[in-house]
C-alpha cells in the first residue's frame, strides 16, 4: 500500500505539532533566559528542528565557545539522524525525488521518523511534506511565544513541557509494542542498554549523541539476528 495524501500526512503530524509547541515554548524561554535575542533564538529553531541540539548549542553560544566546539557538539548530539535518514529512505515512494529527500531530511526528527516507518508500504511525496509541515510550524511557532514569554513563567513549570516530548514519542512507540513481539523485544533491549549507559561507570562517560546511536545500532542488530521480521510479497512486515 503506497500513503501519498498531503491532507493525511498533515493529520498525522499534527499531534507531533503540537507536542513540539510545549517543548519548543521551552527551549524559547531557555535562549531568552540565557540573553539570546528573539530573531536569534526563532532562527535557531527555523533552521534547526533537534531539541537536544539545540539546547546544548545555546549554552556554548551564549558562552562564547569556539565555532569548531559548536560544530563537533552538533554532529555528535545529531548523528543518529544520518541512520534514521538511510532507514527512512527505503519507505520513500518513487514520486520522492533527490531534491525532495533533502527537505523532508532537515524535518527528519525522531518522531516524523516514527510515524512514517509505521505505514503499511511506501510513502509518497504529498504525505511525507504533509508530515513534516506541521511539526515543522509547531517548533517553530512555540519557540517564538517561548521566547516573547521569556522568563515569566516559573522554572518548574518550564521544565515540566519538556517532558512532553517523551510521553508523545511513547505514545507513538507502544500500538507497535504491543502488537508485535519483536518490536518489543527490541524496544526492551535498547532501553536496557541507555540505562547500562546511563548507570556504569565508564560507559556513562560516553557523549550522549554516541549512546543513542550505539543502542540503536545494537538492538537493531541484535533482533535482527534474533526474531527478523518477514516481508510479505506486497512489501510490508508480517507482524503475526
Amino acid at each position: 500500500m503506497k500513503h501519498n495524501s498531503f491532507k493525511k500526512g498533515l493529520v498525522d503530524g499534527l499531534p507531533i505539532g503540537i507536542g513540539y509547541l510545549s517543548v519548543s515554548f521551552a527551549f524559547g524561554i531557555f535562549a531568552i533566559a540565557n540573553g539570546l535575542a528573539i530573531p536569534e533564538t526563532l532562527l535557531i529553531s527555523m533552521t534547526n528542528v533537534t531539541s537536544a541540539g539545540q539546547l546544548a548549542a545555546v549554552p556554548i553560544i551564549a558562552g562564547g565557545g569556539l565555532l569548531s566546539e559548536l560544530v563537533v557538539s552538533q554532529i555528535i548530539i545529531n548523528l543518529r539522524y544520518a541512520l534514521m535518514s538511510v532507514s527512512l529512505s527505503q519507505k520513500l515512494g518513487p514520486s520522492v525525488r533527490l531534491f525532495d529527500r533533502f527537505l523532508i531530511s532537515f524535518v527528519n526528527t525522531d518522531e516524523v521518523f516514527a510515524v512514517a516507518s509505521a505505514q503499511s508500504g511506501t510513502v509518497g511525496r504529498g504525505y511525507m511534506y504533509g508530515l513534516i509541515t506541521t511539526p515543522y510550524l509547531g517548533w517553530s511557532l512555540g519557540t517564538l511565544l517561548g521566547a516573547v514569554a521569556g522568563d515569566i513563567l516559573p522554572e518548574i513549570i518550564t521544565a515540566a513541557l519538556g517532558l512532553a516530548i517523551y510521553g508523545m514519542f511513547i505514545a507513538i512507540v507502544m500500538p507497535g509494542v504491543r502488537s508485535h513481539r519483536a518490536t518489543a523485544f527490541c524496544v526492551g533491549v535498547a532501553a536496557a542498554l541507555s540505562v547500562a549507559f546511563y548507570y556504569l561507570p565508564v560507559l556513562r562517560d560516553i557523549p550522549d549523541g554516541f549512546v543513542i546511536i550505539i543502542c540503536a545500532v545494537a538492538a537493531a542488530l541484535l533482533c535482527a539476528a534474533v526474531a527478523p521480521i518477514e516481508v510479505t510479497e506486497e512489501g510490508g512486515a508480517d507482524n503475526a
